[in-house]
Formats: structure tokens, sequence, C-alpha cells
């Protein structure tokens, strides 16, 4: 079982208790919940695919703390000119524990209209 979420504008393919790494999310330790669900596949042939995304399905994450990725260098050199430089840089990641996917997890209940409204809207009308 896997599910194919939008996280920060980038998908990720995520199940049930895995570890991914996301772009930096400026929220504090706790847990969250995506609602951008693209595809959901129990498997093989119990496949769903959102038109972007699947109604009420939702992905429960728990933050469990931030990282630096690895240090990117990057050297520009212009040879016969006496030009170099060398400039990095390091990525900060969010680190997510999925817990959970959900999929019609939160139905919207249908608003009851009471009989005052409809005698009202009948008078108007």
């Amino acid at each position: 079982m896997f599910a194919i979420v939008e996280i920060t504008g980038k998908q990720y393919k995520v199940s049930e208790n895995d570890q991914i790494e996301v772009d930096t999310l400026n929220l504090e330790e706790g847990t969250v919940k995506f609602d951008k669900v693209l595809m959901y596949a129990k498997d093989d042939k119990n496949t769903e695919i959102g038109n972007p995304y699947i109604k009420n399905a939702v992905v429960e994450a728990e933050i469990i703390g931030e990282k630096r990725g690895e240090k990117v260098r990057v050297f520009k050199m212009k040879a016969k000119k006496r030009y170099s430089k060398t400039i990095g840089h390091r990525r900060n990641f969010t680190v997510l524990e999925i817990k959970s996917i959900k999929i019609g997890a939160s139905k919207a209940t249908p608003k009851k209209t009471t009989a005052k409204k409809t005698e009202e809207a009948e008078k108007e009308a």
C-alpha cells in the first residue's frame, strides 16, 4: 500500500512507517496532515487516481526534526584570466515519519435545512 502526495510543491511516494526528507516546513514538531493525495494504491488491482487530487484522502505524518543535506561545492574558473571562485551551500530538510494513509477519512455531512428556512424561501418566491 502506497500513496503519492504533494508536499511543498514536490511529489513523494510514501507508505506507512516510511521516513522521508522534504524541503523545510516552518512547523514545530508534532503531527501534520497532508490532503493533496494524487494517487493511492492498495495493491496492483486496487488503484485510485485523483483528478488532480483524491477527495477525502489524508496522509498523517509526524515531524521528527530537521537536518541539513550534504554540502554542494561549485567551482568556477576562467583559464588564463587568474579567476577562480568556490561557492558551497547546504539545503535544509524536515524529516517526516508517515503514520497513516486514510482514504475517505473525513466525509462532509450535508447541512440540514430547518422548516423555518424552507418556509421563508417559499414566501419570498
